[in-house]
């Protein structure tokens, strides 16, 4: 009997680990989904699953991301999730999964809103920008700023600093163009210089076209010299093109001058909110903007 008794409570404990273990590699090899995410559901803006930044510090973030959702219109909300590796799949997969499945930004036609996430063990970075944000955070400008705010105090082992100063240089980038301030682009510094040698290049052909001008009008002269006699210098040949001259300057001034302008234009404005995070919107309109990295 005893025997009997034992082989069943064997036969149920191998029963249950099997039923474990099934449950375990089916959870496992759940097919990928990038509309879904593979982290549990946020509890605020700032989501540390690696555990690499302090609670003050996590606490200002998230202050501030509060403060600037608050006061910007439309609402940007901006996101921040750490986790130590993901795995397999590639960040920019796993990030676009996060804030589709998280929904980031609002349910409104215009919901912009970003989200950095980082993998620490894998030394990998990427932030997401959705597509309404897309104009104030191109591509080009997202992967500067992360360079130049991010990955130096990565390196030093200082993740608190590098998230904190990199979510306050898209702030500041998006206050800007909030206010029709110019914001310098990665695309646009380089052609900066080129601009300087064309500006350069057109001064000295003004130069040049005016000095032909000149040449002109005094062989004019030189051919008319011998009828004209003092009255061919002071009404003759020379003595209208001299007229004709400062009109002649002006209008190749102007023209060149003309060439270049600059623009600039406002984005959206402010209202106000509450103060506690009441989760994301449920938007999560990401279609792949953004950049990344490693360090």
């Amino acid at each position: 009997m005893k025997t009997k008794l034992a082989s069943v409570k064997l036969n149920f404990a191998v029963l249950i680990f099997l039923m474990t273990a099934s449950f375990a590699f089916a959870q496992e090899n759940q097919p990928f989904s990038i509309n879904d995410s593979p982290l549990p559901a946020p509890t605020g803006a700032v989501n540390d699953y690696a555990g690499v930044i302090d609670a003050a510090t996590k606490q200002q973030l998230e202050q501030r991301i509060r403060e600037f959702k608050n006061k910007t219109n439309p609402p940007v909300e901006l996101a921040v999730a750490i986790v130590k590796s993901t795995g397999e799949r590639p960040i920019f997969d796993y990030s676009l999964a996060v804030s589709r499945g998280w929904g980031i930004g609002a349910k409104a036609d215009d919901n912009p809103s970003a989200l950095l996430f980082i993998a620490v063990d894998d030394r990998k970075y990427f932030t997401q920008v959705s597509k309404d944000l897309e104009d104030e955070l191109p591509d080009g400008l997202v992967g500067q700023l992360q360079r130049q705010n991010l990955v130096p105090a990565f390196r030093q082992g200082d993740y608190g600093k590098g998230i904190s100063d990199t979510i306050n240089a898209y702030i500041s980038t998006i206050e800007a163009r909030q206010s029709g301030a110019p914001v310098p682009t990665p695309e646009a510094t380089q052609p900066r210089n080129q601009t300087k040698r064309d500006s350069a290049l057109g001064g000295t052909g003004c130069c040049l076209i005016i000095l032909f001008v000149l040449l002109i009008l005094i062989f004019s002269r030189s051919g008319r010299g011998g009828r004209g006699g003092r009255g061919g210098f002071g009404g003759g040949g020379f003595g209208g093109g001299a007229s004709a001259l400062p009109w002649i300057v002006g209008s190749i001034l102007a023209n060149s001058g003309s060439s270049h302008g600059s623009s600039s234009g406002s984005w959206g404005g402010s209202s106000g909110g509450g103060d506690s995070w009441g989760g994301f919107g449920g938007g999560g309109d990401f279609g792949g903007g953004g950049a990344g990295g490693d360090w």
